[in-house]
């Protein structure tokens, strides 16, 4: 045993960056719903940045790990503790070994990730270790962290100190993931045409509580298409957002299913997928027109950015 779960949080999961090309047989993507945050925590320890790591929701666990680590905590403002002392966020930290680490409430943000040098040793499924909620697999047994729990590292970094050492420097989430400024989310437009279309940009949009890994149900005026159609069922995907009957649509999320029945009226870009991730229920998002053209400049600016932080710790570590 290398950690153990002493107490699980509200929905803590193992994740990692997804399923990918299995949607065809009707198995969803999962993995991580902040793709920028865990990145930026697995690459601070030394990880690829879609290694296994937890992904923590709204309240986060306790967990005590036996031997040293080499950690980093991204994504949401979480409080977080080691004995005394308060962790911050967005630096690598080396812990003793024996060491309890203590979340606390996520003060801004909906989740936040906890990274491992090394990561952690899950059997993976259909080549991704990410747990699915829906269809239960594969993560730890296909569920949540629970209080006893115990989970083995991979090898990694094992740092010599008898204390919290924390990194002097630290990665700077702005502007991808600036949790101060309004949520604003880039929109695609949809195969299904609202009667109309001006009003899914001209207002804000509140977070319903019944939202989940799977989606967000948005609230606020009520749509309408402009031809209403038979429900057939179609292709859909995280991003892709939806309109049920009521009007009120719903933006799908990582644990989306592969078909549904209602209306595709727009899709949020992938580069924005990370500000979607952190919303509470009862925050507001708006919507913004977009083009491909920038969704793709967008998202190749953000990976970028990524392979940037990649290069600039791996330079720091070898000075």
């Amino acid at each position: 045993m290398n950690m153990e779960v002493l107490e699980p949080g509200l929905l803590t999961t193992v994740q990692d960056c997804g399923r990918h090309g299995y949607r065809h047989l009707g198995v969803g993507q999962s993995g991580v719903l902040d793709s920028f945050s865990a990145a930026v925590a697995n690459i601070l320890v030394g990880n690829s940045p879609g290694s296994p790591l937890l992904e923590m929701t709204l309240r986060g666990p306790v967990v005590r790990f036996s031997v040293p680590v080499r950690i980093a905590i991204c994504g949401a403002g979480i409080d977080a503790h080691c004995g005394d002392l308060v962790l911050p966020l967005w630096r690598r930290i080396d812990l003793a070994a024996d060491s309890t680490l203590r979340f606390g409430a996520c003060r801004s943000g909906a989740r936040a990730y906890l990274a491992v040098n090394g990561g952690f040793e899950i059997n993976p499924l259909l080549g991704s270790a990410s747990t699915d909620l829906r269809a239960g697999f594969p993560g730890l047994a296909g569920r949540q962290l629970l209080a006893g729990d115990r989970i083995r590292l991979a090898d990694g970094i094992r740092p010599d100190c008898a204390e919290p050492r924390i990194a002097r420097s630290w990665a700077n989430p702005s502007p991808e993931l600036d949790l101060k400024q309004p949520a604003l989310v880039r929109l695609l437009p949809g195969s299904d045409q609202l009667a109309d279309g001006d009003v899914l940009h001209a207002a804000a949009w509140t977070i319903g509580s019944a939202s989940n890994r799977q989606g967000l149900r948005l609230s606020g005026a009520s749509l309408r298409l402009r031809k209403p159609r038979e429900a057939i069922s179609e292709p859909v995907m995280p991003g892709t957002l939806q309109l049920p009957a009521d009007g009120n649509p719903i933006l799908l999320l990582a644990d989306a299913q592969t078909h549904g029945g209602y209306p595709r009226i727009g899709h949020a870009i992938r580069a924005d997928w990370p500000r979607l991730a952190q919303l509470r229920p009862g925050e507001r998002v708006y919507f913004v027109p977009c083009t491909l053209e920038q969704a793709a400049s967008l998202w190749r600016s953000q990976q970028q950015g990524l392979a940037r932080l990649a290069i600039a710790v791996s330079q720091a570590d070898q000075a």
